[in-house]
């Protein structure tokens, strides 16, 4: 006799929102960016937009341990050990920015794009009004693509520009970084078994997927100071 086996509510997930993701990977700058294509321009729009979320990381993890109800008290310190291992990452992006040729110091006045600016209040209104534990569908979506594209991009992008490899230490770091987080979040999904917390998931990971792909196609509207001309690989 056949045996079916159940799917995990992870593997659920990643079948529920394959359109939500095939969407954000579809961006034409991903694709340029896998090709070699990406231009200076759209690689400091890039990590300008990823300093504006990223430093909310920290900042929205604590939010959502400090909320977890007690039933997922469990849940502390799978999150208490996420916090630790985020600390920091926004300057790393800054320290990026700034090995490409970027005025960091006027960076930090700049206001987010809208994309980015929607994203981060879905994400704070999910954790502060909805449900904490929706968190993880920002985590699925985030640490997955940068598991799935962000070491060849970096690989691409520097071969065409020839940067040097500090301006790369964000992607570099995510690629092989998100892969153990991607374990490990596989291991917390596969143990939310109530159905109001898998919905709430799904759903901010769907919106986050729909943001993120806008946030990549809102690029060419982002323009970043120069404070000098970046230092080019053998020049």
């Amino acid at each position: 006799m056949e045996s079916h086996v159940n799917p995990s509510f992870h593997d659920r997930l990643v079948a529920a929102t394959g359109r939500d993701r095939q969407f954000l990977l579809g961006a034409p700058v991903i694709t340029d960016a896998l090709a070699g294509r990406l231009d200076l321009p759209r690689y400091l729009a890039f990590l300008s937009q990823a300093w504006q979320h990223v430093r909310h990381t920290v900042p929205l993890l604590m939010s959502a341990t400090g909320r977890l109800p007690e039933r997922l008290n469990w849940l502390q310190k799978d999150m208490l050990h996420y916090i630790d291992e985020e600390l920091g990452h926004d300057e790393w992006i800054l320290a990026d920015l700034e090995a490409a040729g970027a005025d960091v110091e006027a960076l930090r006045h700049q206001p987010p794009g809208p994309a980015v600016d929607a994203l981060v209040a879905y994400v704070y209104d999910t954790v502060t009004r909805r449900n904490p534990i929706g968190i993880f569908g920002m985590v699925l979506v985030l640490e997955g693509t940068s598991v799935a594209i962000a070491s060849e991009a970096a690989h691409r992008i520097q071969a065409s520009l020839g940067l040097p490899d500090a301006a790369f230490t964000y992607l570099r770091s995510h690629g092989s970084l998100d892969q153990e987080h991607i374990g490990d979040l596989k291991r917390i999904l596969d143990r939310l078994d109530d159905p109001v917390d898998q919905q709430c998931i799904e759903q901010c990971a769907r919106s986050v997927y729909w943001l993120y792909g806008s946030l990549f196609r809102g690029l060419d509207s982002i323009t970043v100071p120069l404070v000098s001309a970046p230092r080019r690989v053998g020049t």
